[in-house]
This record gives C-alpha cells, sequence and structure tokens, in this order.
C-alpha cells in the first residue's frame, strides 16, 4: 500500500496525537491553539470523531441481526474503532477536516489581524495629481476629441464672451443679457462646441450654420431639428471662427443684414423681450427655444455667473 502523506506539516507536540489515548499530545495542542499545525490536528480528532459514531452505528445495526458480541469482544471492537478513526481522519477521513481547518484558519488569521499594534504615526498624504489646466474660450489648440467637455464654469464662459457680447450689443440696439443667455443655451455654457477636424473649437456661439455663402472653415456635428414639432437628430455643418469677437461680429451682422430679425433688433431693448422675438422669427427650429432661453436669462446660474462679473 503506498504510504499517505499529511498535508501540513506536524510539530512534534501535535504528532504526539496520533494515537487516541495519548492525552498529553492532545494537551499540547492547547499550548498554540491558533498554529496551522494545532488548528489541522483539531479538525482531524473532530473528523475522527464522526467517523468513530458512524463506525459504532453500523456495528450496532449488525449486532441485531446476529449472536450478540462478548463484553471482551466489544470493548476490543471499540478500541480498535477509535484507532481506525483516527488514522483515517489522517489520511483524508470525511473531508470535515479540511472543512474545519480552512473555516479555523481563516478565524485565526482575522484575530491575529485584530491583534495586530496600530500604528500611530502619520501616514505619508499621496501626492496629488496636478489639476488639468483648463483652456480658454478663446484657445483654438487641439483638443483631445471633439465631443470633450471642459471644466469651464458659467462664470469662465461669461467672463469669456459677455465684454465683446455688450459691445455687439451696443450697437445693435439689443440687450446683452439676450444675447448671453442665447449663446449660453446654444453652446451649453461653452460646454458644447462644434469642433474641426483637428480638435479645436468652433468658438460659434450661436450656433450659426454653414450655408453656403460661407467661404470660412467648417465643423460637423450632431443637431436636433424639429419638423412638424417631431425632433429629428441630424448632421450639419457650422462656422468655424478664429476668434470670439468675429463669432459675436458674423452673428451681429447676420441678425442685421437679415429681415426676419429686424423685429428682434427693433423691440431687443430688454432681454426678455429679445428672447421673446428670436424665438418667434424663426432662428431655430424648437419650438421651446424661447421657453429655454427664458429659464436661462431667469436661472440662478447666469445670476450667480452675473454675480462676479462687471456691471452691464
Amino acid at each position: 500500500m503506498a504510504d499517505f502523506k499529511i498535508p501540513i506539516a506536524q510539530s512534534p507536540a501535535t504528532a504526539a496525537a496520533n494515537t487516541y489515548t495519548d492525552l498529553k499530545g492532545l494537551a499540547a495542542i492547547k499550548k498554540d491553539p491558533n498554529s496551522p499545525q494545532a488548528i489541522h490536528a483539531l479538525a482531524q480528532q473532530v473528523d475522527a470523531l464522526f467517523l468513530q459514531m458512524m463506525l459504532k452505528s453500523m456495528r450496532e445495526a449488525g449486532a441485531e441481526e446476529g449472536e450478540p458480541d462478548s463484553n471482551a469482544m466489544g470493548m476490543y471492537q471499540d478500541l480498535y474503532d477509535k484507532q481506525i478513526s483516527l488514522t483515517l481522519s489522517q489520511h483524508g477521513g470525511l473531508g470535515i477536516g479540511a472543512l474545519l481547518t480552512r473555516q479555523l484558519g481563516h478565524a485565526a488569521a482575522a484575530a491575529k489581524k485584530a491583534a495586530a499594534p496600530v500604528s500611530t504615526a502619520p501616514q505619508p498624504t499621496p501626492a496629488a495629481a496636478p489639476a488639468a489646466a483648463v483652456p480658454p474660450l478663446g484657445d483654438t489648440g487641439s483638443r483631445p476629441h471633439a465631443g470633450a467637455v471642459t471644466a469651464q464654469s458659467a462664470s469662465d464662459f461669461v467672463k469669456a464672451v459677455l465684454p465683446t457680447i455688450r459691445a455687439a450689443a451696443t450697437t445693435l440696439g439689443v440687450s446683452p443679457l439676450g444675447m448671453l443667455a442665447q449663446a449660453a443655451l446654444e453652446t451649453g455654457w461653452g460646454h458644447r462646441m462644434a469642433r474641426a477636424a483637428d480638435g479645436a473649437p468652433s468658438l460659434n456661439l450661436f450656433g450659426v450654420k454653414a450655408d453656403p455663402s460661407w467661404k470660412g472653415a467648417r465643423a460637423t456635428a450632431n443637431t436636433v431639428e424639429f419638423s412638424a414639432g417631431v425632433a429629428t437628430q441630424r448632421q450639419a455643418a457650422f462656422r468655424v471662427y478664429g476668434s470670439i469677437a468675429d463669432s459675436v461680429s458674423d452673428f451681429a451682422s447676420l441678425l442685421s443684414g437679415s429681415p426676419r430679425y429686424a423685429r428682434a433688433i427693433a423691440q431687443g431693448g430688454t432681454a426678455q423681450a429679445y428672447i421673446e422675438s428670436i424665438g418667434q422669427s424663426g432662428y431655430a427650429t424648437d419650438p421651446e427655444y424661447a421657453a429655454k432661453l427664458h429659464d436661462i436669462l431667469h436661472g440662478s446660474t447666469l445670476r450667480t455667473a452675473l454675480s462676479g462679473s462687471s456691471t452691464l
């Protein structure tokens, strides 16, 4: 018969518990109950106990059908069952020992970890990653991808575009706040701008499309158009500008050069009148365009952003 090997090496103390009558070997386990060897030996003893109970039940069931054994024979069989149970448990047994070894091992490791002294020395703080620089709105440098959203705040957006919008609005005779609300809606406060093929922002503050008359650079982007109240997503070409000033100036020329927007200019002395007139002019196909401008104009975002700006 091939020799069996116990998976976990036994210490001299626990190895002495190889016979069920060796009480000294069992007592040695108590000296270091959390050691892997002691846990393994204890699990074997439990496994042997179950094996012994099983053998005893089998013998008792067999004795009922034949002649009862003498007292001496019963004693010897009991001794044999106990020893054979322990031996079998050391060679695999019922598998209960392996299960207990894993469970008790995890418990002992957790207890050891909990008992470990906790260092009160200050721990080094990980170095903070440098904050990514937010490019100014007028930067036409390359961007990671066309749909990238910058970390620019509404306040930054207002500071970047308001001076130029104010100048153009004064020339047109309309409210700069109305134009500012329109730029905020069209660009999502500077976060949604069509981008050129190289990733540079179009700086198109008012969503002006590149019609056949436009001779400059173009940027293609998805847009939502409404027809009979039904929204449809389409791709459209938008004008690309070299600066915020170019964008505002082109938009002002568009308003002043088209009869469609004559009413917006004539009645746009107040912000509310301007956004209502622009909405009615058909500047956008969105039937809720004027309502969305109204929400921006009277919203807390614009109010907070303007609090850090110079007086209009």
